[in-house]
């Protein structure tokens, strides 16, 4: 184990009381509203120890009790027969893995209904198999969460569902993308408040990269290769309220030039920093994405001047140009690169000429 890694899950163990009043970052790093997560610290260590779907220390066991850090002695695909739960208070530490991490595959993963949950270096992956309906990762009415270096990908309805009363989560460094049928979608994120999402890479979706409907920080993003449109706004009669900071959308072989769209007046923009590669030529020449590429008339939204989602200074904040190397560097499960996420970091270099929406994960070469 690399000793930063050490230092981190060294902090998570021992030191409940700190993370618990103090309101400490919960490792180096964390940002946003989920930032002070206390996951399964001053609770037990519990050891994976095998790939099985189900039985005593498996994946399926770790998670089926709260107040648990998860460790992982083995490294390598848990082919899941049915979709999982995972309890609150839980620390899922997939950096700890030998070879080449933790891959769930197969079924559907559940946060819903709980609460204080880390989760980094984990790869999610439901596929083609996995329930009609369901996303790769579900997250409904669920508080206090961070998710660090995830993989989110090939989702049946959307790859990521953030919904109905869910509040202080972030997703950071994690690639969210190449959804699979029916709907090919990155995700919805519906009802929610405080939601932040920074340099993440979203991938091949037909669309929402996410559909932001709630409360929501969306900074330091690379959208790739979107189908009907990149970023979608809440267009409802409810008020959303989007701050849209430093962002690059990157057009490629599937997209048009819908980069954001899909707004009403009920959507209340911060815009700050954003650019658009639209033209698919191989090279990186991005333009600043300006009101207008929001849409006119109706589904012109309402600018604001200042973030409406609270203050901006727990995020580590860079130019778009700097999020996008950042992105290509870290996204996802990147302390062991597979396949897959190689591929995708690939697609996005290629600066429109690679890349493509998938039905079936078969299309691609599967895992």
């Amino acid at each position: 184990m690399k000793p930063a890694r050490s230092l981190f899950l060294a902090s998570v163990l021992f030191s409940p009381t700190i993370f618990a009043t103090e309101k400490i970052l919960v490792f180096p790093g964390a940002e946003g509203f989920g930032r002070f997560a206390t996951g399964g610290s001053g609770g037990e260590i519990f050891h994976v120890t095998t790939l099985d779907d189900s039985g005593t220390n498996s994946f399926r066991d770790a998670v089926s009790q709260p107040r648990r850090t998860v460790v992982f002695d083995v490294g390598g695909i848990i082919r899941l027969k049915s979709n999982i739960a995972v309890s609150s208070d839980v620390s899922i530490l997939g950096d700890t893995a030998p070879s080449n991490g933790i891959t769930l595959y197969g079924r559907s993963t559940s946060f819903s209904g709980q609460k204080n949950i880390i989760v980094r270096y984990i790869r999610f992956r439901q596929g083609i198999a996995g329930d009609k309906g369901k996303c790769s990762v579900g997250l409904t009415k669920g508080a206090n969460m961070i998710f660090d270096h995830c993989s989110i990908e090939w989702g049946r309805w959307d790859c990521l569902g953030v919904t109905v009363g869910s509040h202080d989560v972030t997703f950071q460094n994690c690639i969210i993308g190449e959804g699979v049928d029916p709907q090919r979608f990155g995700s919805l994120t519906d009802s929610v408040t405080n939601i932040t999402y920074t340099h993440n890479l979203w991938i091949n979706n037909q669309s929402r990269n996410p559909k932001a409907k709630g409360k929501i920080q969306y900074i330091n993003n690379v959208v790739y290769n979107w189908g009907v449109c990149g970023l979608v706004g809440g267009h409802s009669g409810a008020d959303h309220f989007q701050d849209v900071v430093g962002n690059y959308f990157i057009a490629g072989p599937n997209s048009n030039q819908h980069a954001v769209g899909e707004c009403a007046a009920t959507d209340h923009i911060f815009l700050k920093g954003n650019l658009a590669d639209l033209d698919k030529d191989g090279k990186l020449n991005g333009r600043e994405l300006v009101q207008a590429d929001f849409g006119s008339g109706e589904k012109a939204p309402t600018f604001v001047a200042a973030p409406s989602n609270g203050s901006l200074d727990g995020l580590k904040i860079e130019s778009a140009e700097a999020a996008l190397k950042n992105v290509l560097a870290n996204a996802g499960c990147s302390l062991h690169r597979d396949a897959v996420d190689e591929r995708l970091i690939d697609a996005v270099q290629s600066f429109g000429t690679r890349g493509k929406i998938i039905h079936d994960e078969k299309e691609v070469g599967g895992l």
